[in-house]
């Protein structure tokens, strides 16, 4: 399975991606799952697997106190604001699991404090170690070096905020049953497949986030 497990719908305010044309967008490049991850909300997400012909994990990239981590397996969105130890504990409490997106990516105020990595470690079960818009590959390094560190699973993702980000970045993985214990043992046995995405896609989101404060939030199809 080609799998991307970080991927935002207009639900998240810096996208104006459709979950229509994202379920598009994602059968043209090859997709078969993908982790819908908004910022604060399992909406998209939940409109996206209402209408995918492939496997939809229902995710949500949570603003905790410290620093942003992704919820995957979802059933109810995750309050942003908490700590990140709180954050982690209401995400595992519904059976799902911990992933750390761009834990060093130097450029964006929203990653995770180094205080907040330590806080969460002990439930995290994936960290992206290629994240396409990271800038620096160093900063990619740096995340590998953690997950292996600690033994935790590795993920390469898109984060795309538009539809011409998909399919640059996803993992080669087997197949599993839908259940994230399943999941993880596939997860285990994936290559990831990377491709870094210009830096000037963070102006297009950028773009996207004043003008929705502006005129409004969601392009509807």
């Amino acid at each position: 399975m080609r799998t991307d497990l970080h991927v935002h719908t207009r639900y998240s305010p810096d996208s104006d991606t459709s979950p229509a044309d994202l379920v598009d967008r994602c059968v043209k490049v090859g997709l078969d799952c993908i982790a819908v991850t908004d910022h604060n909300t399992i909406e998209g997400a939940i409109e996206v697997r209402r209408i995918a012909p492939f496997t939809v994990i229902i995710g949500e990239e949570v603003a905790s106190a410290s620093g942003e981590i992704i919820g995957l397996f979802l059933n109810e969105a995750i309050p942003k604001g908490l700590t990140p130890l709180e954050t982690v504990t209401l995400i595992r409490q519904q059976g799902g699991l911990v992933s750390i997106p761009h834990p060093y990516d130097r450029f964006r105020r929203s990653v995770i404090t180094p205080q907040g990595i330590e806080e969460a470690l002990p439930y995290v079960d994936v960290v992206e170690v290629f994240n396409s818009r990271n800038t620096l590959d160093a900063d990619n390094r740096k995340a590998a070096e953690l997950a292996e560190a600690h033994g935790l699973l590795t993920s390469g993702v898109s984060d795309a905020h538009t539809t011409m980000e998909l399919g640059r970045t996803y993992v080669e993985m087997p197949e599993f049953d839908g259940t994230p214990e399943d999941f993880k043992r596939a997860l285990a046995h994936g290559t990831i497949v990377a491709r870094k995405t210009t830096p000037l896609i963070h102006v297009v989101t950028t773009l996207t986030k004043i003008r929705k404060r502006i005129f409004g939030r969601r392009r509807r199809r």
